[in-house]
């Protein structure tokens, strides 16, 4: 393998993101996705096509989706021979559909492919516990009516009933996203006015890109909707200062649901290939996927959960010899304004950019103008 093909972005398509549990409700991961995969299909003419893979992934998966990229495939008009792969890894799941997707392109095992993503807080598993399961694997396997009533009464308990809902919660900290990033906030001296500001433009930068119809060919309806429900014009810093702390309702507590992202359902795909493909196909060519990194951190021992960016950010600009001021644009995923903040202040720390990043001296500043310009 060579990996000298470039990888074009042909197109993308997304359904309006809204609050979990409200329009939603009832959908599957597989109906959201399926949604933007056939309008993809549909726009760019892709009725019967065979592609080379569709990746695509969720954060908690149901177990009725276990095939759910394949099942997207045969629910639009690609070709049913098109190969289907789940993947998850967490929040960035999407976004490593669309690596991989690229760098089989790259390699030229495929020609084209489409990377994508869903979640539905709206359709989640309820399970049953664990222990439940192992007493009916021993009712199961006891031979005789004696031992069957020995099983239950030894085993058997009411409780073992209960269902589960899964949570978004790390399984090692027993924190939530939202508490871990109080704990960065703090640490990093994030103040709430920095978050709220943040919040505030986000707001008002997605409002702004919807009125000027940046998002018109972007964005699919679904279920007569044609915009996001979670994007508020109207907000401003005076409202968003009257919130409640949403994690640490103490005073000390900064994150709240103004500056904080909802739980949220919503999908989304995108279209790769190789040049010649595209020619082929008479598909204009929007951009080039140049590169990507991931990384992690060991939060368990105290560091940030949300500061892997800092790291990964650091790791691309090394190998593609560039500095943190040599882009026209930045998206910076705000799962909270809180995570921007503290990513944008490690980037500007002599300490953290030595101890952590290996550097000799900070990334420095970006011009916020420039941070995410359609919305976070």
């Amino acid at each position: 393998m060579s990996f000298n093909k470039k990888v074009a972005i042909l197109g993308g398509s997304r359904i309006p993101f809204v609050k979990s549990q409200t329009n939603y409700l009832g959908k599957s991961n597989q109906d959201l996705l399926t949604t933007v995969v056939a309008d993809i299909v549909q726009k760019k003419n892709l009725k019967g096509k065979l592609l080379g893979d569709l990746i695509a992934g969720v954060v908690m998966n149901h177990p009725f989706d276990w095939n759910l990229s394949r099942e997207v495939v045969l629910g639009t008009e690609l070709a049913p021979e098109t190969p289907g792969l789940n993947i998850q890894r967490a929040c960035g799941t999407g976004l490593e559909a669309a690596n991989l997707v690229a760098l089989k392109i790259a390699a030229g095992q495929i020609q084209s492919g489409i990377a994508g993503g869903s979640d539905t807080n709206s359709d989640i598993p309820l399970v049953g516990q664990r222990k439940l399961t192992h007493f009916l694997i021993r009712l199961q396997n006891a031979k005789t009516i004696p031992e069957k009533i020995s099983v239950i009464l030894l085993h058997f308990k009411l409780s073992l009933l209960k269902p589960q809902l899964p949570v978004v919660r790390e399984p090692r900290t027993g924190l939530s996203m939202g508490e871990h990033c109080e704990l960065m906030v703090k640490e990093w001296k994030i103040t709430r006015q920095e978050q709220d500001m943040i919040a505030f433009h986000s707001h008002q930068n997605a409002a702004k890109a919807y009125d000027e119809g940046f998002f018109d060919d972007l964005i699919c309806e679904m279920d007569s909707l044609k915009r996001d429900t979670i994007t508020r014009k109207d907000t401003t810093l005076e409202k968003l200062a009257k919130l409640k702390p949403a994690f640490d309702r103490s005073e000390k507590g900064t994150l709240t649901a103004g500056n904080s992202t909802p739980l949220t359902d919503g999908a989304s795909a995108v279209l790769l290939a190789n040049p010649e493909w595209a020619k082929e196909n008479n598909l204009e060519i929007l951009a080039y996927f140049a590169d990507c990194e991931v990384a992690a951190v060991d939060f368990v021992h105290g560091a940030g959960l949300l500061m892997a960016p800092t790291i990964a950010v650091a790791n691309l600009l090394k190998r593609n010899k560039l500095s943190l001021q040599d882009f026209d644009y930045y998206e910076i995923h705000e799962a909270f304004a809180g995570q921007v903040a503290c990513t944008l202040k490690a980037w500007e720390s002599v300490e953290y950019c030595q101890k952590v990043l290996g550097l000799e001296k900070p990334l420095g500043s970006i011009d916020l103008a420039k941070m995410n310009v359609k919305g976070g």
